[in-house]
């Protein structure tokens, strides 16, 4: 064969840029032994540059594609349809022509071919674009098959290849299109086989599905498919369908739709044996190829026969450990609000802070809590823990310790963790002040002893200073103090139910409590508002501001006001951002325009004096609140020592539930004073010319950007690998908890009185508001007015801007203390946290019920939108 066509054997897994994903991996399948794949050639992608040279102006319309956006669908057709009648209408060239002709002369002029696309971007363990280019069956005919050939080039651009391509991120210039040509096989039976399974990820589980004739059957939705779940080797479950119709090789070439015998339409397509012949050679191949696999298999006589096989992108990875034990991991992220993936740097600087080892999966970390589980003590208190915090959470872990055996049980009282114990300190305001001041003392300290220092140095003092971060933010005294209140208010919330009726007091009595560093942050950004409100000419300005409107203020009367004040808000708080965990995200010091959308709103919806009105009003309601409970319990049997204890109980929480916002701040404070630093260094090293970018740095560990600056290693291939595998986790969505068998867990919540068609969460901030849902992914896209529903995956401090801006708040990620709650009950807004998929079942612009009291959303209407 020519260099435009190579047979199976003359390709592996390194020909993925001249063969494509699909051919690679049949040509990589065909070298298994044990592994049978009909035969076939691979037209390559130089014969795919050959022929799209005649082309007319093919450099341009590609510019014309990749100047798109995902979602303009018009245009996506029209020009993807003109490019695809360019490419079927030019003419083979003679040598690539010839050399197909020769090959499929070679393997039989009379046999019938599979025709299928392969481009370079296809079939990745990054991304499969399964069904984004055509396949053609039952090709007869050299003719035919040059004919097809082309038409597989074409598809290469059809709208859903083109719109997956500029969803994620791959350039249409860089990719090309291989094509495969198969021996077709007519089966008796065919499918596809899931080495993992695609419901649970359980990596023990396979999961094959199967129809009568070809597989194309059911990929076309023409019928369903039987389903078999094997765990090992055993099949644990199978649905057998009803298959009126299958799809056979049609004698004139082509297929076609043939009426399956009722005696067999409810007959299985694969006996239980031929399940675990099929699982074990699933296996194997996914041994070759060293990662989960979705194989299409066809089944002729009593032999499979394997046409294709490719990673399996959408898995959850599992934490990599150093035996084979049965582990249990909870997510980090879902008790941070922070479920992204975040980069090596952002993961090494977490781990250095945390005194608990952490394991890590697709740019997210996990705490492995199989000692804990295993021990009756310590499960019965993490138990208690999780479900106070995160219920779905709770649920997760039960259904793991469910099944049998996975968590051995011990005899030891397991490892501890912080949450258990009673809170042992007075109720002394001057404390929580002390633990403020010297938080602050600390960082200050920092920024003097770290100014001047570069190269190795640097990264050695900042590795250092991790010790003086961790005695502040895990001081025992802070921890008390934090503990106290949370203890507090759980104490408040169970009693005054009990002995009142009052579900969830502890919302109203904690309204406006001092020190809540989060809140005062949303209450300032009002104060600003108050200082642009008077100045339309700089109010119309910022709506149309850049990056650089800081510099521009002065130009316009009562600027340089607005510019002081933002300038003030950004000493305060200009260390926080979306994500803040992850030091690689850009704070609102390094771009603050992203406070632009909030001040506006803000501007807008709020009268001046806002944030003092509301304080006062939250303190007065407070206080009310407290007034009535003590009232009320005074007649009570045993009143006076229940009003005492409550009285107590109330002191306590609004003395000490504020400050539990103030550890984390202290620690992002911390954080943007390395990340200047660092940045800093790696202005230099881009100097030097042993990083392209600043940005690299983020790529990188700690430790491997200390290397950096003492050995001048080339990190450049660690980076892009780095930077390509982070786009990937990207796309992933977290799991609650996760076991080393790779199940992904989340929960659910087990109760039977909701009212029809509302959704389940955790009720966190009492009340119910009616309102439209403003379902926002982005902070900088918020266009809120008084009376919306925020509804958001989940919300860290720097969305708490937007909460005095609503009337309730709906996450997908949260518990009872986690950042949305406690700032949704200072605020005194009414939210749910904790609805799986709320920005999904939700549409912006619906109008939701709210109940933070009973913990569930009802929908009432179809989207409205604002004018």
């Amino acid at each position: 064969m020519n260099g435009y066509v190579l047979g199976f054997d003359e390709i592996d897994d390194t020909r993925i840029a001249l063969c494509g994903g699909k051919g690679a991996h049949l040509g990589e399948l065909s070298g298994i032994d044990g592994v049978a794949v009909p035969p076939g050639f691979c037209v390559t992608t130089e014969a795919f540059d050959r022929a799209l040279r005649q082309v007319p102006a093919i450099e341009v319309l590609l510019d014309g594609l990749s100047g798109l956006a995902e979602d303009d669908r018009e245009a996506i057709r029209e020009r993807s349809a003109h490019l695809r009648q360019e490419i079927e209408r030019l003419t083979v060239p003679a040598e690539v022509a010839a050399g197909i002709t020769a090959a499929v002369a070679l393997l039989g002029d009379r046999t019938a071919w599979a025709v299928r696309s392969s481009a370079t971007a296809e079939d990745l363990p990054s991304a499969s674009f399964a069904g984004q280019q055509d396949t053609y069956l039952n090709v007869v005919g050299a003719a035919e098959v040059l004919r097809h050939v082309t038409r597989c080039w074409a598809s290469l651009f059809t709208e859903r290849a083109v719109t997956y391509r500029l969803r994620n991120g791959f350039g249409h210039h860089g990719v090309r299109m291989a094509v495969v040509v198969q021996r077709m096989v007519v089966p008796d039976s065919a499918g596809v086989l899931f080495t993992a399974d695609p419901v649970t990820s359980s990596r023990r589980i396979s999961c094959a599905e199967a129809v009568f004739g070809l597989g194309e059957a059911f990929v076309s939705g023409l019928v369903n498919a039987d389903v078999y779940r094997a765990l090992d080797e055993e099949v644990i479950e199978r649905k057998i369908a009803t298959k009126h119709m299958a799809l056979r090789a049609a004698p004139e070439g082509g297929t076609r739709e043939v009426e399956v015998d009722p005696a067999r339409r409810q007959q299985p397509a694969l006996t239980d044996a031929q399940v675990v012949r099929l699982t074990r050679l699933g296996r194997r191949i996914e041994a070759h190829f060293g990662s989960p696999q979705d194989i299409e298999w066809c089944l002729t006589g009593d032999e499979f026969q394997i046409v294709q096989s490719r990673p399996i992108t959408t898995l959850f990875p599992i934490p990599e450990t150093a035996d084979d034990d049965n582990h249990v991991y909870v997510s980090v992220g879902h008790q941070q609000m922070m479920t992204d993936a975040m980069k090596p740097l952002g993961l090494s600087v977490w781990q250095h802070t945390t005194p608990r080892p952490m394991a890590e999966a697709a740019g997210r970390l996990f705490v492995d809590v199989t000692q804990i589980l295993a021990a009756p003590p310590s499960r019965t208190a993490f138990l208690e823990v999780a479900d106070r915090a995160d219920p779905l959470m709770g649920d997760a872990l039960r259904t793991v310790l469910g099944r049998t055996g996975f968590v051995a049980a011990t005899s030891t009282s397991g490892p501890s963790f912080p949450g258990t114990e009673q809170a042992d300190v007075e109720t002394d305001p001057d404390l929580v002040t002390e633990l403020i001041h010297h938080a602050e003392a600390s960082v200050a300290a920092l920024e003097q002893a770290i100014a001047g220092r570069s190269g190795s140095d640097l990264v050695e003092f900042v590795l250092a200073d991790f010790e003086e971060l961790r005695r502040v933010l895990f001081a025992p005294r802070s921890n008390q103090v934090i503990m106290a209140g949370m203890q507090a208010t759980w104490w408040l919330n169970e009693h005054l139910a009990d002995w009142l009726g009052e579900k969830n007091a502890a919302d109203t009595l904690s309204l406006s409590a001092p020190h809540n560093v989060t809140s005062e942050m949303g209450l300032a950004l009002l104060d600003v508002a108050d200082v642009v409100r008077p100045h339309p000419e700089v109010v119309a300005f910022l709506q149309r501001a850049g990056d650089d409107f800081l510099d521009e203020l002065p130009r316009f009367p009562g600027g340089s006001a607005v510019r002081d004040a933002v300038l003030d808000y950004l000493r305060r708080y200009g260390m926080r951002c979306v994500g803040e965990i992850d030091i690689t995200r850009t704070r609102w010091s390094e771009r603050p325009a992203a406070l632009l959308p909030m001040i506006l709103t803000n501007v807008r919806n709020f009268a001046h004096g806002a944030a003092a009105h509301r304080f006062e009003q939250g303190r007065q309601e407070a206080q009310a609140q407290e007034q009535e409970v003590l009232t009320r319990l005074l007649p009570l049997p045993d009143g006076e020592r229940k009003a005492a204890e409550t009285k107590a109980m109330i002191d306590r929480v609004r003395t000490f539930v504020g400050y539990r916002e103030y550890p984390k701040y202290g620690m992002i404070s911390r954080y943007a004073v390395y990340k200047r630093a660092l940045l800093q260094e790696a202005g230099r090293l881009v100097a030097a010319g042993l990083l392209q970018s600043e940005e690299d740095c983020f790529f990188l560990t700690l430790q491997e950007f200390h290397d950096l600056t003492l050995t001048g290693r080339d990190y450049g291939n660690i980076v892009r690998a780095r930077r390509d595998a982070f786009r990937t986790y990207e796309a992933l969505t977290p799991p609650r908890v996760l076991t080393s068998d790779g199940e992904a867990i989340n929960g659910r919540y087990r109760r039977d009185d909701l009212p029809s068609g509302a959704v389940s969460g955790l009720a966190v901030s009492g009340g119910v508001v009616e309102g439209r849902a403003r379902v926002v992914l982005n902070v900088a896209d918020a266009d809120l007015e008084p009376g919306d529903v925020l509804v958001t995956a989940y919300t860290d401090p720097s969305w708490s801007p937007l909460f005095v801006a609503v009337a309730g708040l709906v996450t997908e990620v949260g518990g009872m203390m986690t950042h949305g709650a406690v700032i949704a009950r200072e605020y005194g807004l009414p939210a749910v946290v904790g609805v799986e998929g709320a920005t999904r079942t939700i549409e912006d612009g619906q109008r939701i019920r709210v109940n933070g009291t009973e913990g569930f959303v009802e929908i009432l209407d179809e989207p409205t939108k604002s004018d």
